[in-house]
């Protein structure tokens, strides 16, 4: 079960916020191979000048990104999954590459958790929500 986390110093519409949540689910089910069900996803907006990355300007928009995902995916999925996130946010939400960044750790399946169960080791093309 993945938690998506992504904080942005710029304020959306709710049709922006709408597009670019289904971008990340889309995205992350592709290219992790699994199905979209189990997938959480953090949008949290803050005050242009609440978050601040060393490369940027202060009145620059930013995006941080944190990806927690089950273990067992390949570093190509990892990568490929940065770059479409990062060019997603770049598109959609208007914010330039250099002032995007992206963490990402990896957990055992034991460590996600839904009501009913908890999920198993990725496996590819699974579908833990069945």
């Amino acid at each position: 079960m993945p938690h998506l986390q992504f904080d942005i110093n710029v304020k959306l519409n709710n049709k922006t916020r709408k597009t670019f949540l289904d971008f990340v689910r889309t995205e992350f089910s592709k290219i992790m191979r699994t199905g979209e069900g189990h997938i959480a996803i953090s949008l949290r907006e803050f005050a242009r000048s609440s978050l601040s990355l060393g490369r940027s300007s202060p009145e620059d928009y930013v995006c941080f990104m944190n990806l927690d995902i089950r273990e067992g995916r390949s570093l190509k999925q990892k990568r490929d999954l940065v770059k479409k996130y990062m060019e997603g946010v770049k598109q959609i939400l208007g914010i330039d590459l250099n002032n995007q960044y992206i963490t990402y750790t990896s957990h055992n399946g034991r460590d996600f958790n839904l009501y009913e169960k908890t999920l198993k080791e990725w496996s590819d093309n699974d579908n833990p929500v069945k």
